[in-house]
């Protein structure tokens, strides 16, 4: 089975036993039926009038409490008509032996209110446990005993409401129990596609760069052996760096300087002919900022070799009294898109990643028309939340991805 195939059936796995809702905790309610043992007992003993319709009630009230309690733990059953004729008829049975008979045949109104705990909810549920508290209680009052018309009054109410409450908590725990899953594996597919996105980012750099020194050590070679070797040392150096720039986001501790991505950027693109002015105002940079300006720095660099067709690239970082940090890079190469230059989403996974943290990335023709323009604003102080959350994955060297007449906004 594959490695995808895999995890995402770990991600699926089943709650555990003690959290699932099973049928066969009907029989927790079973017990209860110990409070028509007094009317049983009369019964047996001869005590009731007319013992074969007490005996008719036992028979139908206990069969359709069994009924009810074990299709409450059944979501489709518990919510069907069927269910709530079950309990009308347990209804009609429980007040036609509580006016006949009276005395302790009235705890099946409990019994009724507690089976109604475990149908019925809100606003429905509290109207039914008014109207059989109330009616129990004052059957009771009506045999002349004012203490059974408040126990069975009280009691009434509160074993539906007990009931009903605790069956709802239950319920809770179980959807808070997969939401927590649900939560997990979202954090995990997002660790993922961010995890991808930094290695894509990294070795799609690291590979311009040694393409770009590669070329330019081969035309080199056979005129000036020791610029040739020069741009080897430079091929190896840029490996080792990508090495160690590759273990440390594996490890998870990478953090980025704004200068030293800017030297990198300085050397691909004298390698590549273009000459790079950098501009840097304002206070120095929070390691996040730097972290996501460092990435602008990268894609924008790969992209003036591989499509600009520049020969100047400018580097502008300030920062605004509103806490604003801009970087703007500007080119004054051929601007759009050629048709030879297929399009990536380099851009546009960077716009995201920018949008991430509450930034947003602009991209469009340079000043007066010319070249081509990226501007990438973020705040000065940001959550880490915002800082590492994920973004699609980019594909390096996209010109024009987004780009419309004029300046287009390409993630905000």
């Amino acid at each position: 089975m594959r490695t995808d195939e895999a995890d995402g059936c770990e991600a699926r796995k089943p709650l555990p036993a003690r959290l699932r809702p099973r049928r066969h905790r009907g029989y927790t309610f079973l017990p209860w039926l110990i409070l028509g043992a007094g009317a049983l007992s009369h019964l047996v003993q001869g005590g009731t009038p007319n013992p074969w319709l007490g005996g008719l009630h036992l028979l139908v009230f206990n069969t359709l409490y069994i009924a009810v309690v074990f299709r409450a733990f059944d979501e489709l059953k518990r919510s069907s008509p069927s269910t709530l004729w079950l309990l009308g008829a347990m209804t009609a049975a429980t007040y036609l032996v509580a006016v006949t008979y009276g005395g302790s045949w009235l705890m099946f109104i409990p019994l009724l209110s507690l089976a109604c705990g475990t149908v019925l909810r809100g606003r429905r549920l509290a109207v039914v446990l008014a109207v059989l508290s109330g009616s129990g209680a004052a059957i009771a009052a009506w045999e002349g005993n004012l203490w059974n018309a408040v126990s069975i009054g009280y009691g009434t109410y509160l074993s539906g409401l007990v009931t009903a409450t605790l069956l709802s908590l239950s319920r809770m725990v179980v959807e808070l129990q997969r939401t927590r899953q649900e939560l997990a594996r979202t954090a995990v597919e997002r660790e993922r596609l961010r995890f991808s996105r930094d290695l894509h980012d990294l070795l799609g750099h690291t590979l311009s760069v040694v393409v770009v020194k590669a070329e330019a050590a081969r035309r080199l070679a056979p005129h000036d052996p020791e610029a040739a070797g020069a741009q080897m040392r430079d091929i190896e150096e840029v490996g080792r760096h990508a090495l160690t720039e590759v273990r440390e986001a594996v490890s998870g501790y990478r953090e980025e300087s704004l200068g030293a991505e800017l030297d990198r950027a300085r050397s691909l693109l004298a390698a590549a002919g273009v000459a790079m002015e950098v501009s840097r105002e304002g206070p120095p940079l929070p390691l996040r900022v730097e972290a996501l300006l460092c990435w602008v720095v990268r894609e924008a660099a790969t992209n003036v070799v591989r499509h600009s067709g520049a020969s100047r690239c400018r580097f502008t970082v300030s920062a605004d009294p509103e806490g604003t940090t801009r970087l703007d890079v500007t080119d004054d190469g051929r601007g759009r898109q050629e048709p030879g230059d297929a399009p990536g989403s380099g851009l546009a996974g960077l716009a995201e990643r920018i949008g991430s943290a509450g930034g947003q990335l602009r991209t469009g023709p340079g000043p007066e028309g010319r070249g081509f323009s990226v501007r990438a604003e973020l705040p000065m102080f940001m959550e880490y939340a915002e800082y590492t959350a994920s973004a699609g994955p980019g594909e390096e060297g996209d010109r024009g991805a987004g780009e419309t007449e004029g300046r287009t906004v390409v993630g905000s």
